[in-house]
């Protein structure tokens, strides 16, 4: 018979003692229950059949239809590419075209951080999320209202997400409006996202004109153009097109010079289903893909092989008032069924989810950011934007959310992981040994002991004590945690802030917003 595992026995405390001391150290990378990259993809909302309609159709649409308002540079490009400008002045694809771009595209995009350790590889299943967006306010929980967002807000979101290990990429999350010089506002965006965290950025530029000066500012943050080209670690989220089916010009513009500069590229399409799109919710992934695969002919066209992520960024849309759902049921089949389009490609992507309707951090919050997070993350979708802090469908942006989105982004990634099925997660051995003379339950057991920290995902901030012991510890409320985290982040110093002398030839050069 073996020994009771929780009795007291001599030479049984010492190795509990120890079982409990390496439970309580950090465990090893690979250890970890849940980390970025792991594969989704089992959650499928379109059979085979649907994607290869959809796809079908998509086609159609660049043939019959294609795209309006192309710049004469991107005229150039795509008609040399093999695409067609008709007398109405659109640019037509031809369905070998596409399905030829399509053939040759990335399967594989390398999005990398400051440091290595924050690699991101997009392929397949493998699921990210973090931060997006371009909200103009931020949310008070305290005083429960919303003020314009600076320079400021936007570095303390980087230093925070920089903090938290479920937010594996930081794209700018808020407008800085307290600068009122647009190449300044976009410089310091650039700045305040790179001098709070060392994982991968995403931005964007107001105007073309203003995409050399940034680039210049990465080559000295990276130290050198050829610095910065070996490990782009700053990617250009490009609104390319105006849904429905128009080319933003000043953005291809922008989107051109990007590419020529080393920078990785989002090709980001966000029709709004009602109003810039069709309200059906496969019309709005039809016309989504369709612009992307637009975007991506025209990056192949400009450089054959560029890293460029298919962005396909359907909203939904509330028909009864004209407002945006990102909360909705609707939006989380939008986002899983463009991810389901990514994989039929094979093609890297990223779409839109965790975004909340709600105006705070409350319940309606929790429901709407959990749903399209999980869906998203089953679904196997490589990038997903805007998955912690957003509020009132993008206008608000919260830093306690994105404190408490990294504990509800941690149970999503556990669903992803699934269910493993094995001769030791079966356990018959287990139940063997603990029913037939032994404790009769399994509590304390080596087996459970041993697995507690690799199969369970545990809350940071979230609470799951009875209400015995909450009304004990002074009953804790979980916006105040968030709230006294933040502070403890901010109150130190930024692990990712630059060098001082590199700092001080920024300074020189450009006109930074934030103290030093």
């Amino acid at each position: 018979m073996k020994d009771n595992p929780t009795s007291s026995a001599p030479g049984r405390s010492g190795g509990r003692a120890a079982r409990r001391a390496s439970r309580n150290a950090p465990l090893a990378d690979h250890l970890r229950p849940i980390q970025p990259g792991m594969r989704g993809g089992t959650y499928r909302p379109l059979s085979a059949a649907d994607m290869q309609r959809i796809h079908e159709t998509a086609l159609d649409a660049l043939e019959q239809i294609g795209l309006a308002d192309a710049p004469e540079s991107g005229v150039r490009y795509l008609t040399g590419a093999g695409a067609i400008l008709g007398e109405d002045g659109r640019i037509r694809f031809p369905r070998a075209l596409v399905e030829d771009t399509i053939a040759k595209a990335n399967r594989s995009v390398t999005l990398m951080g400051r440091v290595s350790a924050n690699d991101l590889t997009l392929s397949g299943t493998r699921v990210h999320f973090g931060t997006a967006g371009a909200a103009v306010h931020m949310v008070d929980v305290d005083g429960r209202n919303y003020r314009e967002s600076t320079v400021q807000d936007l570095h303390d979101a980087a230093r925070i997400a920089d903090q938290l290990d479920n937010i594996h990429f930081v794209q700018r999350p808020m407008v800085c409006r307290d600068i009122v010089d647009n190449l300044e506002m976009d410089l310091n965006s650039i700045y305040a996202c790179c001098s709070g965290t060392t994982k991968h950025v995403g931005m964007s530029f107001s105007d073309p004109e203003y995409v050399a000066h940034g680039l210049e500012l990465l080559h000295m943050i990276a130290g050198g153009e050829d610095k910065w080209r070996e490990r782009p670690f700053v990617s250009n989220s490009n609104c390319f097109v105006v849904p429905p089916m128009k080319f933003a010009t000043e953005s291809c513009e922008t989107m051109e010079r990007c590419i020529e500069g080393g920078m990785p590229v989002l090709l980001l399409s966000a029709g709004m289903a009602g109003a810039t799109a069709p309200s059906t919710i496969a019309g709005a992934i039809v016309q989504a893909v369709a612009e992307c695969l637009a975007g991506l002919v025209y990056v192949n066209a400009v450089r054959p092989g560029h890293p460029a992520i298919f962005g396909t960024w359907p909203f939904g849309l509330d028909l009864r008032s004209g407002a945006m759902t990102g909360g909705s049921g609707e939006q989380a089949l939008l986002t899983a069924g463009c991810a389901q389009m990514h994989q039929f490609y094979d093609i890297p992507g990223g779409a839109a989810a965790g975004i909340s309707d709600s105006k705070l951090p409350d319940m309606q919050a929790g429901w709407e950011q959990m749903c399209s997070n999980v869906m998203a993350g089953l679904s196997g979708l490589n990038m997903v934007y805007e998955a912690a802090g957003m509020h009132a469908s993008l206008l608000g942006f919260c830093h306690e959310s994105l404190i408490l989105g990294d504990d509800l982004i941690g149970q999503a990634l556990r669903c992803v992981r699934g269910i493993e099925v094995s001769d030791d997660t079966l356990a018959l051995e287990q139940i063997r040994s603990v029913c037939i003379g032994g404790p009769g339950h399994y509590l304390g057991t080596d087996e459970t002991l041993a697995r507690m920290q690799t199969d369970h995902v545990y809350p940071a901030l979230g609470d799951r004590t009875s209400p015995k012991e909450w009304d004990e510890l002074g009953k804790p409320d979980l916006l105040r945690r968030a709230t006294a985290r933040k502070t403890e982040i901010l109150s130190q110093r930024a692990p990712a802030r630059l060098d001082p002398l590199k700092d001080a030839e920024i300074r020189e050069r450009f006109n930074i917003h934030l103290s030093g």
